[in-house]
């Protein structure tokens, strides 16, 4: 079994990201800022449609240069993946070659437990893998999709596959925004009095009989959000803005 705790003594190298014959560069921009996001920047390229390098590229990876920039550009598959112990053909059926199936999350698992390198190989845009292309892998990845509607486009196919890789790995979680503390009860008395004496004032609590319980509605509205003490501030001066005082400093 992969140690999914990302700190084994002989991790396995990242695997490649192999884009046979890709269409369009702006496919293969975004197939690169899917990889980067999930921490693999190894893209080898496959006979592109319209040669490489493609200025399409660049916008597309919103940022992705590193993974652009270090691109490899291969005729074949067995040239792209001649350096490579275990293949993986993403593929949505088996076109008739028998192999071991795998989904995304397992074959991921396989990447990390087995010694040796490994390529991801993703097909055209409109037609996949070829036959001839699937027959060089060892393993065929299939993702489990609504059979009425079995349409990825390359960014989404990769980004599955990166993202499968990726939760064995120590990749940082997105910081931490600081919440600010909830505030003081009697802050939170202080508002509501506030708001009780403006809707008073107005004559909003009638019939007299119903006050207590339109009173309680009220603080039980107020107390759901646990507001912060800049909150009550913010809405104080909200109430003093509308009963026309000046907010005080």
């Amino acid at each position: 079994m992969a140690d999914r705790s990302g700190s084994s003594p002989n991790p396995a190298p990242k695997p490649a990201i192999v884009l046979v014959r890709p269409q369009l560069g702006e496919n293969i921009g975004k197939a690169a800022r899917a990889m980067l996001n999930f921490g693999l920047t190894e893209m080898r390229l496959v006979a592109p449609r319209d040669g490489w390098p493609n200025p399409n590229a660049g916008p597309a990876a919103s940022g992705a240069d590193q993974v652009l920039e270090g691109a490899r550009l291969f005729d074949s598959v067995a040239d792209a993946t001649a350096d490579c112990a275990h293949v993986f053909a993403t593929t949505v059926r088996k076109r008739g070659v028998t192999k071991p199936v795998l989904a995304p999350d397992a074959a991921a698992e396989a990447i990390h437990a087995e010694p040796g390198k490994s390529a991801i190989l993703f097909g055209p845009e409109r037609s996949g893998l070829e036959t001839d292309d699937v027959a060089l892998a060892r393993t065929i990845v299939t993702v489990p999709i609504n059979p009425e509607f079995g349409s990825l486009n390359l960014a989404q196919a990769v980004i599955l596959l990166a993202y499968e890789w990726s939760k064995a790995e120590s990749l940082a979680s997105p910081p931490a925004t600081d919440i600010d503390p909830p505030a003081a009860q009697a802050e939170l008395e202080g508002m509501i009095g506030q708001l009780d004496t403006m809707l008073d004032a107005a004559g909003y609590f009638f019939p007299p009989d119903r006050t207590p319980a339109t009173k309680r509605t009220l603080r039980t509205v107020l107390t759901k959000p646990g507001w912060s003490a800049q909150e009550v501030r913010t809405l104080r001066g909200v109430l003093s803005a509308l009963g026309g005082k000046k907010p005080r400093a």
